[in-house]
C-alpha cells in the first residue's frame, strides 16, 4: 500500500511539473513576444487581432490554415515515431524531399485512374523516404555512425541530389535558376481534391489524420508498438525482455522515413502539382519542434500541428497589416520549444533533494 501511495505521489508530482512547464514556457514566450512587438513600434492588440484574422478570419484563411496543418501533422508524426522510440531521426527534411521527387515522377510519367493514381504516388513517395532513411539506420548498426550526425548531413545531400536529378535527368540541364529546377506537372488524375475551393486544403487532410490514428493504435494496442516504445524507454531492459533491438531500431527508422516520404508526396499532389527545388520551408524542423511540444504523443501532434499552422498562416497577415515581420512568429515558436525542453522536473527534484539534505543536516546538529 505504501508503494502504491508513493507511485501515486510521484505521478502527481510529474503531472504537476509538466503542466507547470507548459505554463511557464508560454508565459516566458509571451513576455518576449510583447518585448519584440513594442520594439517594432507595433500595437499588441492589432498584432494579435491580425494574427487571428489571418488564421481563422475567413473561409480562405481557414483553408490556408488546414493547408499548413497537413504537412505539419505528417512530419510531426514521423518525428514522433522516431523520438518516442528513442531514435533521433533528424533527416526528415531529406526523406520528404526524395518522397516528393519520386511522387512527382510517378504523377507525370504514369497515367492511372484517379484514386489508384493517388495511392500509387503516395506509396512511391513513402517508399522513397523509407529507403533514404535506411541508409543512416544501417550506418548506425554496422559502422556505429551516430544517427544525429548522419541524418543531419543527409538532409543537405537530399536537397542537392534532388536538384541534380531534376536538373540533369529530367529537365535536361535547361534550368537557369533554382526556381526553374522543377519537374513537369503531374496528371490531373494524381492531384488531390480540394476540400475548400480557392485554397490548397485538400483530401491530404484525411491521409494525415488516418496516419496519426494508425500510429496511435500501433502504440496503444499492438505488440510491435509496445516493443518500439520499450526500445526508446530502456534499451537494455528491452533486450533482456527478448526484444530484437537492432531489428526494431531499423523498423523505427523505416516507419519514420516512410511517413516523411508521404509528407513530401502529399505536398506535391496537393499543393505544387510538381516537384520544385527547395520547396520545403524547413518542414523537417517543424516536425521536430511539433513533436517536442506535443511530448511525442500522436494526439498532441494533432493539436499542436493545427496551432502551428495557425501561427504560420496568421503571421503572414500580421506582416501585411503591421510593422512586424512574420519571422518574429518563427522566433517565438523556436523559443517556446526551447523553454519546453528545459528539464524542470530535474530542477524540481534537485531542489527537493537539497532541502532534504539541509533538513538532515539540521537534525544531526
Amino acid at each position: 500500500m505504501k508503494i502504491l501511495n508513493n507511485l501515486k505521489l510521484r505521478f502527481s508530482e510529474n503531472t504537476g511539473i509538466n503542466v507547470a512547464r507548459y505554463i511557464l514556457s508560454l508565459i516566458a514566450t509571451l513576455l518576449i513576444g510583447i518585448i519584440l512587438i513594442v520594439a517594432n513600434n507595433a500595437d499588441i492588440g492589432v498584432a494579435v487581432r491580425e494574427l487571428f484574422k489571418g488564421a481563422f478570419g475567413s473561409k480562405i484563411a481557414i483553408g490556408n490554415t488546414i493547408h499548413w496543418a497537413i504537412p505539419c501533422m505528417l512530419v510531426g508524426i514521423a518525428a514522433s515515431v522516431a523520438f518516442k522510440s528513442g531514435v533521433f531521426n533528424l533527416g526528415l527534411e531529406g526523406q520528404l524531399y526524395f518522397g516528393a521527387l519520386v511522387a512527382a515522377c510517378v504523377g507525370y510519367m504514369i497515367e492511372l485512374p484517379p484514386i489508384i493514381h493517388h495511392f500509387a504516388c503516395i506509396f512511391a513517395g513513402g517508399i522513397a523516404g523509407l529507403l533514404y532513411a535506411l541508409i543512416p539506420a544501417l550506418m548506425k548498426l554496422y559502422f556505429k555512425v551516430d544517427e544525429v550526425i548522419s541524418t543531419l548531413l543527409m538532409n543537405y545531400i537530399a536537397v542537392l541530389a534532388t536538384e541534380y536529378i531534376t536538373l540533369l535527368l529530367i529537365r535536361g540541364n535547361s534550368a537557369t535558376s533554382t526556381q526553374s529546377i522543377l519537374t513537369p506537372f503531374i496528371h490531373k488524375s494524381a492531384e488531390l481534391t480540394p476540400i475548400i475551393k480557392g485554397t490548397s486544403a485538400t483530401t491530404g487532410l484525411f491521409i494525415a489524420l488516418g496516419i496519426i490514428l494508425i500510429v496511435y493504435l500501433l502504440y496503444k494496442y499492438t505488440l510491435t508498438g509496445y516493443e518500439m516504445k520499450m526500445v526508446g524507454q530502456n534499451l537494455e531492459f528491452s533486450k533482456a525482455g527478448g526484444v530484437n533491438a537492432n531489428k526494431m531500431f531499423v523498423v523505427i527508422f523505416l516507419v519514420s522515413g516512410f511517413i516523411a516520404g508521404i509528407c513530401g508526396a502529399v505536398e506535391v499532389l496537393g499543393v505544387n502539382h510538381r516537384f520544385i527545388a527547395q520547396f520545403s520551408s524547413n518542414l523537417g524542423w517543424d516536425g521536430v519542434m511539433i513533436t517536442r511540444v506535443a511530448g511525442n504523443s500522436p494526439v498532441g501532434v494533432l493539436l499542436v500541428s493545427f496551432i502551428w499552422a495557425a501561427f504560420k498562416t496568421g503571421a503572414m497577415q500580421m506582416e501585411r497589416a503591421t510593422t512586424l515581420n512574420r519571422y518574429t512568429m518563427n522566433l517565438l515558436q523556436a523559443l517556446f520549444v526551447l523553454f519546453i525542453s528545459i528539464d524542470y522536473g530535474m530542477l524540481y527534484f534537485k531542489y527537493k533533494a537539497k532541502k532534504a539534505r539541509e533538513a538532515i543536516g539540521k537534525e544531526e546538529k
